[in-house]
């Protein structure tokens, strides 16, 4: 609850922001709201808890290439620089859409950094620098573990009739997860740069 700044001059006092404001949580985490989509709310809440796991590794994946984006080194630096970023450009919008599915559906997102780090099934890397192969490894690995769980769970959905999350996860993140670690791959394949052998 907030109070109604007090000042001598009232219509000032009304234009004044409204800060430190708090009050209860309107949906507790884990809750469902009723929403008129024609879908059940054990389906709903099964590709509720299906799409915050994978939101929160899309999120660390998504941090990840941002890690790298900036640690990156060596000759291919500015081709791995900008491709880096691109590709958390857009892990960062297909964690927008699973976040609208999650609220489309009743549920309720999670969001704050911590919680990623405490659900992500991505292995967490090491503060410092790493080299180039390395940091490829680790985010096609965790491009893996993102298609590996969203295969499951749109065959989940598919199955209790929530074509939503299914087109969701086929159409977005299994074919541009699919895409991008088709262009991570390629640098890491040990081909002659020069001279063919």
């Amino acid at each position: 609850m907030s109070k109604q700044p007090q000042g001598k001059n009232g219509a000032t006092a009304k234009a004044a922001p409204l800060t430190h404001q708090q009050a209860h949580e309107i949906q507790p985490f884990g809750q469902l709201v009723s929403m008129p989509i024609a879908l059940s709310e054990k389906t709903r809440r099964a590709s509720v808890d299906n799409l915050n796991q994978i939101l929160v590794d899309t999120i660390v994946l998504k941090d990840l290439y941002k890690k790298h984006h900036w640690q990156v080194t060596g000759p291919t630096f500015y081709q791995l620089h900008l491709l880096f970023d691109k590709h958390a450009g857009e892990q960062e919008g297909w964690v927008d859409l699973l976040a609208e599915r999650i609220q489309t559906l009743g549920g309720v997102t999670l969001a704050m950094p911590h919680d990623s780090a405490e659900r992500t099934l991505i292995p967490r890397p090491p503060k410092g620098r790493e080299e180039v192969p390395v940091q490829i490894s680790r985010l096609l690995h965790g491009h893996e573990v993102v298609l590996e769980e969203a295969r499951a769970m749109a065959r989940q959905a598919a199955a209790a009739g929530d074509e939503g999350t299914n087109d969701l996860l086929v159409g977005t993140i299994v074919r541009g997860n699919e895409l991008q670690v088709w262009f991570l791959a390629q640098h890491v394949v040990d081909t002659p740069t020069v001279r063919a052998e």
